[in-house]
């Protein structure tokens, strides 16, 4: 069930929540002093190496004449639209590097190699999912609109098909999330002038993606075209599923709760943190996979902090799992594989009704249950 108090659900008493608020605040504040030129050559150093690799890439895809050049050139793409999408365009239209304020890496200037719009995401996203996170009804990104993470959602027979949507969306995540944000952007725009505005905003975005992919590159190929479109083809899929599972990992396993608007009744800001860091969760990563993940594999730091530079998060969380310790507050993590089939058990088992809503048969049965239970002796 949705938590509808989020500090009695922890256990903590208001002098408490209040206590570990501060001490979040305490370490934003300590990495917010310690940012400088290390942090913006880390971020300068990652924009190079992806635009590098990507250029390779399509060097080797369009010069060797092997399956095996094809597959590396393609791998090496796969890689570089890793990088782009996640620890570059995710956390740079977070707005993690505006306090450098270098214009050509800032959250209202960058566009992400990919379909959906920057600006519309990033309200979306910023605002919708990281200010309501995992609030039923309030939070657009439970789900993506078409799926049934929760029980206190409510059951149709179209989440039936959830499990094969499940599927689709993570091979073309990259278009469930541009129209996931479309959608949200058109249900706010005030006018349907602001709305057609949206919609050919992305619609052009859109087609620049598609002709450079499918079209542009493709011909640079000549009679090898082939090869290309199958490249681009195959790198954009395994972008799509490596996105997919980086965010639902980070937000539908066991552990990441869910919790009910009664939470925003004069939330503080130390309950809003607390709420974070029970709604999220991280999964087991290296420095590879952190990377590759724009180190979301730190979902609840990212959560916490979403606005601090991705390149901290290791060292946040050092200081987040303490702070779990001392409070006695669960730090939701686990193997990358072991957390995927949580959500994936989810999704298919919130794909039926609930058993609460079968028929007369269920209930008979449950009745029974009861009695029994209630006839059963007491044990000591």
């Amino acid at each position: 069930m949705a938590i509808s108090q989020v500090g009695r659900y922890a256990h903590l008493s208001e002098s408490d929540v209040e206590a570990l608020g501060l001490e979040l605040d305490a370490i934003r504040r300590g990495v917010e002093a310690s940012l400088g030129a290390r942090d913006a050559a880390y971020i300068h150093r990652t924009i190079v190496f992806q635009r590098l690799l990507d250029v390779a890439a399509r060097v080797v895809i369009h010069r060797s004449k092997t399956r095996l050049g094809w597959m590396l050139g393609t791998a090496a793409l796969a890689v570089a639209k890793c990088v782009e999408n996640m620890e570059i365009g995710h956390n740079v239209t977070h707005g993690q590097w505006d306090w450098m304020n270098d214009p050509e890496i800032h959250s209202n200037t960058w566009e992400w190699d990919m379909t959906a719009v920057s600006a519309q995401w990033r309200y979306s996203h910023n605002y919708s999912h990281h200010v309501f996170t995992n609030i039923i009804g309030m939070d657009e990104d439970m789900g993506f609109g078409i799926m049934r993470v929760s029980r206190d959602q409510p059951w149709g027979p179209g989440n039936l098909l959830q499990p094969l949507a499940n599927l689709v969306l993570a091979v073309g995540f990259q278009w469930g999330v541009a129209l996931h944000t479309l959608a949200s952007g058109r249900s706010r725009a005030r006018t349907d002038a602001e709305k057609s505005a949206a919609t050919r905003t992305f619609l052009r975005k859109a087609a620049r993606q598609v002709t450079k992919e499918y079209l542009l590159f493709p011909a640079l190929g000549g009679q090898r075209w082939r090869r290309t479109f199958a490249a681009n083809a195959s790198a954009n899929l395994i972008r799509n599923v490596w996105a997919y599972l980086v965010i639902f990992c980070g937000h539908f396993p066991d552990g990441a709760e869910k919790f009910d608007p009664a939470v925003l009744e004069r939330e503080t800001r130390s309950e809003w943190y607390l709420r974070q860091m029970l709604g999220s969760a991280n999964f087991d990563a290296g420095p590879v996979l952190g990377y590759l993940s724009g180190n979301l594999c730190y979902q609840i730091e990212h959560h916490l902090f979403p606005d601090l530079p991705s390149n901290r998060l290791p060292e946040i969380a050092v200081q987040v799992r303490a702070l779990c310790e001392k409070y006695d507050l669960p730090y939701t993590t686990g193997p990358l594989p072991r957390q995927y089939l949580m959500v994936a058990r989810t999704i298919v088992r919130l794909a039926l009704p609930d058993p609460q809503a079968a028929g007369p048969g269920a209930r008979r049965h449950r009745l029974r249950t009861a009695l029994k239970r209630t006839a059963a002796p007491a044990v000591d």
